[in-house]
């Protein structure tokens, strides 16, 4: 997979703008993953990629007393284009010139 496929986005909040249960939460991370790359078919699949989230997440955020939410949001590949361009199918000669450049460019197709 492309390395420019993973994009992350850190967005702090004032002190005093985050409430769980209508009460104040300065201790709260709401980690979201928009998941477009490549679909997630079953529950198992599903289960074993929030497992491995949690593990990479656990050592920044539980482990600092934090308290945490994730979710993720699996949006159709065919539903998605960067920089005006469908991406290629996974395992095609389009796909793997992405990978190997990490960028998109036109191809036959597209």
């Amino acid at each position: 997979m492309p390395r420019f496929y993973v994009n992350v986005f850190f967005h702090a909040l004032p002190s005093g703008s985050a409430y769980l249960g209508g009460e104040p939460a300065d201790d709260f991370v709401r980690v979201t993953i928009d998941h477009i790359a490549r679909a997630m078919d079953n529950d198992a699949e599903q289960q074993q990629f929030l497992a491995a989230c949690t593990r990479i997440l656990q050592p920044y955020i539980a482990a600092r007393g934090l308290r945490w939410e994730l979710h993720v949001d699996e949006t159709p590949f065919s539903l998605w284009t960067i920089d005006g361009l469908k991406p290629p199918a996974p395992g095609t000669a389009a796909g793997e010139k992405w990978r190997s450049e990490n960028r998109p460019s036109a191809w036959e197709g597209s």
